[in-house]
């Protein structure tokens, strides 16, 4: 496998061709929410709505359970899963903070983010924090 220079920024998960190939399925999904119909389908039964698209098992349960970073660790593309907040009639604050690390509500992200965000300093790369 190919090294790339953001594969040592930690928590970048970059929809590349490693990336792309294994989310395929997750992003038909994720994008099929762009249809009202396939919305209505969905919040009726989304266990069976999941069961149209070839996901993994993984990417399923990622799906059912709300889990962003995995979703992104599994080849979704992050605006595709912005979709799916979409559909859930969340704010992308409720997205961004489940996908930070340690995970935060809606209330500590956004405190987070009025504050001035995450500090630089330790966050550039995983050699970094492994020395830090």
């Amino acid at each position: 496998m190919t090294v790339r220079d953001y594969d040592d920024v930690p928590g970048t998960y970059v929809l590349d061709s490693r990336n792309y190939r294994k989310g395929y399925h997750l992003n038909m999904f994720l994008m099929s929410l762009n249809k009202s119909e396939a919305r209505a389908a969905f919040a009726a039964d989304e266990t069976a709505y999941l069961q149209t698209y070839k996901l993994t098992a993984e990417q399923r349960q990622a799906v059912l359970d709300r889990e962003y970073l995995r979703m992104l660790q599994l080849g979704a593309n992050v605006y595709y899963a912005f979709k799916l907040v979409s559909h859930d009639k969340q704010p992308p604050q409720v997205m961004y903070g489940k996908m930070a690390q340690p995970a935060m509500s809606f209330d500590e992200f956004q405190a987070m983010m009025v504050a001035g965000g995450r500090p630089i300093d330790g966050n550039r790369s995983k050699k970094e924090q492994q020395n830090g």
